[in-house]
């Protein structure tokens, strides 16, 4: 008698979706050994034209053989011939990794990812991603394992890697499309990270400025306003003035017959008010961010080292780093001993103690979460209780907290999930259906 899904009670759809899951994965493997086979038969080069797919220390394929195939896989030809990069990057070239896809311990396409990140190192060098990687898949999320690759592309070959970050800058661009029946065109640029990072902040700043003459704005509406003052100087130079020295009588100029003429206003600056900017400390309206970086010691003692930054910067060199923080005035703050812990009697999590959890446990701690994101809630793993007058224990602590996604907050809080904490950054769950998870700074582990 067949089973159907109908047919399964609680444990034996969470049993059946595990299993189905690592069927799904090695069928795909399955379909990428064919495809990796295909090119094993078309790998002699006596009718010539023979070419490398993949990256160096890939075997040469006939140049003509992807057709065929492509069509039996009812798949186009370039995205045919990526997946057999791919495939052929992992048996030659990351074979660590390759192992556990064909465990089914990953999802195919992340190791394909770290395939593609990987491509342009040499073959002396790509052992660093293999070995790096191959330890994370399978317990860790594929956001932070794609992160340690990029990471460890750089470290491999930091000279190659900025070699293509300098081919790269080649490509930077600036696009404006045509303008529509609204009168609205759109704006793409590739540009630098760091003028990026600087143009975002100044915008928001410019935006929350004008917030008040723009009451019925959205937030994205109110950003494009802010855009369109970096196109004039003046006016924005104006505007930003107004922030520190309050507004006099500024003159007009007048024309020769005394009739008063409206400035350019992109250009033309009344001199009382060019007297006063020129005495304005524009320090004061510099926006103000705060850069969380990861360190390695390497990077200290003055060797080749890598820079992870939070909130999207990723992985960088310290070249970028030092490109990044151009002209900025750097406030560096003291070293967080991580060992130390800290409890509080309140309910609240002051700001030191969630700093202190988001360096320890490096994101949300749901198991395979993978936001690395600050802007969570700040869950006490133990449900905090009102305690007895007198004095209560702290419940509210280094040895009681991690940060969770709103989502994953609400699951712990109605879904009938337990958790303990078992060491600084170690969490215990346990499902409803009694599975069990560990989840520490290694990734997460299934226990039961």
């Amino acid at each position: 008698m067949t089973t159907t899904p109908s047919d399964l009670d609680a444990a034996a759809v969470l049993r059946a979706s595990s299993e189905a899951l690592v069927r799904r994965r090695l069928d795909q493997v399955a379909e990428m050994e064919l495809l990796a086979q295909w090119a094993a038969i078309h790998s002699d080069d006596a009718a010539g034209g023979m070419v490398q797919v993949g990256g160096e220390g890939t075997p040469l394929v006939r140049e003509h053989c992807l057709g065929e195939i492509a069509l039996a896989r009812e798949a186009g030809d370039v995205a045919t011939r990526n997946t057999l990069a791919d495939v052929l990057d992992l048996q030659h070239r990351l074979p660590r990794c390759w192992v556990m896809v064909r465990a089914g311990k990953v999802e195919p396409w992340v190791a394909c990812k770290v395939a593609r990140l990987s491509r342009a190192l040499g073959a002396d060098a790509v052992p660093v991603v293999d070995a790096a990687v191959a330890r994370m898949l399978g317990h860790e999320s594929p956001g932070r394992i794609l992160d340690v690759a990029a990471a460890k592309v750089i470290e491999a070959d930091v000279a190659a890697y900025e070699a293509r970050v300098e081919a790269e800058r080649r490509r930077r661009y600036l696009a404006i499309g045509r303008t529509d029946e609204h009168g609205l065109r759109t704006l793409i640029a590739r540009i630098e990270a760091a003028d990026a990072v600087w143009i975002d902040a100044t915008v928001s700043r410019v935006a929350e400025i004008i917030t008040p003459q723009h009451e019925h704005a959205d937030a994205d509406e109110l950003r494009a306003i802010a855009l369109g003052y970096l196109a004039r100087p003046a006016e924005l130079l104006a505007l930003l003035a107004e922030e520190v020295t309050p507004a006099g009588d500024l003159p007009i100029d007048s024309t020769q017959d005394g009739s008063p003429e409206e400035p350019n206003r992109a250009i033309a600056f009344p001199e009382r008010l060019l007297d006063r900017l020129r005495g304005v400390d524009w320090s004061k309206l510099a926006p103000k961010a705060v850069l969380y970086l990861h360190l390695h010691e390497a990077a200290l003692a003055g060797r080749a080292g890598v820079v992870r930054g939070e909130d999207a910067i990723g992985p960088r060199t310290l070249g970028q780093l030092h490109g990044l923080l151009r002209g900025a005035k750097v406030t560096i703050k003291p070293v967080i001993d991580l060992h130390d812990a800290v409890a509080y009697t309140a309910y609240e999590h002051p700001v030191s103690l969630k700093e202190r959890v988001h360096l320890r446990s490096g994101g949300d701690y749901w198991p395979w979460a993978r936001s690395t994101s600050r802007h969570v809630d700040y869950d006490h793993v133990v449900p905090f209780t009102d305690a007895p007058p007198g004095d209560p224990p702290p419940q509210t602590g280094t040895h009681n907290s991690g940060p969770l996604g709103r989502t994953h907050h609400r699951w712990k809080t109605f879904a009938g999930y337990r958790t303990w904490q078992i060491g600084p950054a170690s969490y215990l769950w346990r499902t409803p259906h009694g599975w069990v998870f560990l989840s520490d700074h290694r990734g997460t582990y299934r226990l039961l």
